[in-house]
């Protein structure tokens, strides 16, 4: 796992995707997510919009990441 650091108390998820490489665009991210690739917290995602906060373990496509709130 590893860290991704955001600025601000939160991020959506689509965003977050394309931050941490697990998504090239958001078009790419929008089908993931569509296709159920994402989970947050261990629970399935589909919701493109859904905030996310310093703490939230992301994983798509085998790779995980937690966001952390950027210094």
């Amino acid at each position: 796992m590893r860290d991704v650091q955001i600025r601000g108390e939160t991020i959506r998820l689509g965003q977050l995707l394309k931050l941490a490489g697990l998504a090239a665009s958001g078009a790419e991210a929008k089908e993931i997510l569509a296709a159920g690739g994402a989970r947050v917290n261990g629970e399935a995602e589909t919701r493109r919009g859904r905030q996310l906060h310093p703490g939230d373990v992301v994983s798509a496509d085998g790779d995980e990441v937690r966001v952390v709130a950027a210094p």
